[in-house]
């Protein structure tokens, strides 16, 4: 397997404008890779860009896109292409979440939320992937939860949703193994971020909250070993958890995860 590169690359990072899309640009950054940030919000991916660019004389490239919107991945890449820009590293971070009831929520919310935690992650990386394995340079990452590793009642969906990516992560692991192409799910549990703020309750924070630097250190510290695993929990007390719940009888696990997550 080859070396992961950082000079002389260049990482796509979705979800980029706040918490760990941010922290992911700026240590890939820090390391000399140009980083194309997308997101919705231009004013936050500008300022973030001209941040990384100043500080670590790279090419920062801003794209404002909603990638909730289907076909967005192909209309990205075709977007990079018409640039001149060819990406060697593709980070998943885009995705958020909600709490309550299932059969209380907005169908619409649903369906946004599918279409960018799933949808968007699998057209992307389809759009994406050939490029990337054929460089082997770089590294495909997904950031899933450790919402994947159990149902979690009043987050149903969005422990769906992460169940998916992680599983399509660890399945195209297996599908490159022989490219170079570093490939890796990335699950932390809470994280300071702006994602309970969207939730709207921090009911939905169970266990010990983590800052985004320490689940980008844990992502690069996976990333960079000889031999890099499929997936990886970010700190110790999530994996004793995740651990747990795929050791326990199942109804007992969707027991805990109810009760944790109040619902």
């Amino acid at each position: 397997m080859t070396t992961l590169s950082y000079q002389g690359t260049t990482a796509l990072i979705t979800g980029a404008s706040s918490g760990l899309g941010a922290e992911f640009a700026r240590q890939w950054a820090e390391r000399g890779a140009d980083v194309v940030l997308v997101a919705r919000r231009l004013d936050r991916l500008a300022a973030l860009a001209a941040e990384v660019g100043g500080r670590y004389g790279v090419t920062a490239t801003p794209v404002a896109a909603d990638l909730a919107r289907p076909g967005a991945g192909a209309a990205l890449k075709e977007d990079l292409d018409a640039r001149g820009i060819a990406v060697h590293t593709l980070i998943n971070n885009a995705g958020f979440g909600s709490h309550g009831a299932f059969g209380e929520q907005d169908p619409a919310e649903i369906s946004r939320m599918i279409q960018l935690n799933v949808g968007a992650v699998a057209e992307l990386t389809r759009a994406f992937l050939p490029q990337l394995a054929a460089d082997g340079r770089g590294a495909l990452v997904t950031v899933a939860s450790t919402a994947a590793y159990q149902p979690t009642p009043a987050m149903a969906v969005y422990g769906a949703t992460k169940a998916f990516v992680l599983s399509l992560t660890e399945a195209l692991a297996y599908e490159t193994r022989a490219s170079g192409l570093r490939v890796l799910a990335v699950s932390p549990g809470p994280v300071e971020t702006e994602f309970f703020d969207v939730v709207g309750t921090r009911d939905a924070m169970v266990g010990r909250v983590a800052a985004p630097a320490d689940v980008v250190d844990a992502t690069r510290r996976a990333l960079e070993r000889r031999r890099t695993p499929p997936s990886v929990i970010a700190g110790l007390g999530n994996r004793l958890s995740a651990g747990a719940a795929r050791l326990a009888p199942r109804r007992l696990a969707l027991s805990v995860a109810g009760n944790a997550l109040k619902a």
